[in-house]
């Protein structure tokens, strides 16, 4: 059968039957903005039932949907990645009171950032390029002191630490040995992620209070970087870029046999009678990739400047 890989929480819960609308130990809420063309999800993984049923550690999905699409003008879209930005930049002050409150209020001033992928690949370079627009300041600090703290402006430092084949190191290994080192408060993670649906291609951000698992959407699964770990909160933000060439397939024949009258077992069958490996390792990315990192990469690194100037 030709796997639905996905990285996003949001479409994991989607891909339960229609009427199985309840799932125990999983909530899902949803809440639209700006005209209803920004849409915001959340997946609250309870407890173990739930975690077992989405295959993801409990834990807190938000999910960011938008257009981002040429129908409108430059003006209309821009105003829509401002509120995109602002949008994020409060979800993760929500996720750090989060944090706090679970940790006993324990404070939130310094963040480490790492910026995952290979800046050499356009649809993995998502963690880099928000990495040159993030706003770090620990060194300025570090150098002047209490001539530029302020109490409310968190202190940032950040590491692009690349892939395993440029390093020969394990991400979480680099990420370990810093945090031992800086002694962060927090760590937050940004990759590029897989989806599903060819429509979410970086027109979604997903943020999560439980890590991440480094190349499991392509079947390229690292060393987990969550709190468990890394030993301090993670919270990770994640952007799909690919999706499967087997999903497409699925997809496009799911349609077309629906379409001729086709039932659900008969679908069923014939999908299950397609050789998988001729897909598995093939994913496809939107032809301007290029351009849409880069815009939803500074997208997402002003929304963790204003969240880092709360």
């Amino acid at each position: 059968m030709i796997e639905k890989r996905t990285d996003l929480a949001i479409e994991i819960r989607e891909s339960f039957p229609e009427d199985d609308v309840e799932i125990e130990g999983v909530v899902l809420n949803e809440k639209y903005f700006f005209k209803k063309r920004i849409k915001m999800s959340t997946v609250i993984i309870k407890n173990e039932h739930g975690a077992q049923r989405m295959g993801k550690p409990v834990g807190r999905y938000v999910t960011i949907e938008f257009n981002g699409d040429d129908e409108i003008s430059v003006e209309e879209n821009s105003d829509e990645l401002r509120n995109v930005e602002k949008l994020l930049g409060d979800i993760l002050q929500d996720m750090e009171k989060s944090i706090k409150k679970k940790n006993e209020n324990s404070k939130i001033k310094n963040i480490m950032v790492t910026g995952l992928g290979n800046r050499f690949a356009t649809p993995d370079a998502l963690g880099p390029v928000v990495m040159e627009n993030i706003e770090i300041n620990r060194h300025i600090i570090s150098e002047y002191g209490e001539y530029m703290e302020d109490d409310k402006k968190k202190v940032v430092c950040g590491i692009t630490p690349g892939v395993m084949s440029q390093t020969g190191i394990e991400t979480s290994e680099i990420i370990n040995g810093l945090v031992k080192d800086i002694k962060p408060d927090c760590l937050i993670v940004i990759d590029a992620l897989a989806s599903r649906s060819v429509s979410r291609l970086c027109r979604t951000i997903q943020i999560t209070d439980t890590g991440i698992s480094p190349g499991a959407g392509i079947g390229n699964n690292r060393n987990k970087i969550n709190e468990d770990t890394i030993n301090i909160p993670v919270i990770a933000i994640g952007v799909p870029t690919v999706v499967a060439a087997g999903t497409i397939v699925r997809e496009c024949m799911e349609k077309s046999l629906s379409g001729q009258g086709f039932s659900e077992n008969e679908i069923y069958t014939f999908l299950n009678t397609i050789a998988e490996n001729e897909y598995n390792n093939l994913f496809v990315t939107p032809k301007d990739i290029d351009e849409k990192i880069a815009q939803i990469g500074e997208c997402v690194a002003n929304g963790m400047n204003y969240y880092f100037s709360l």
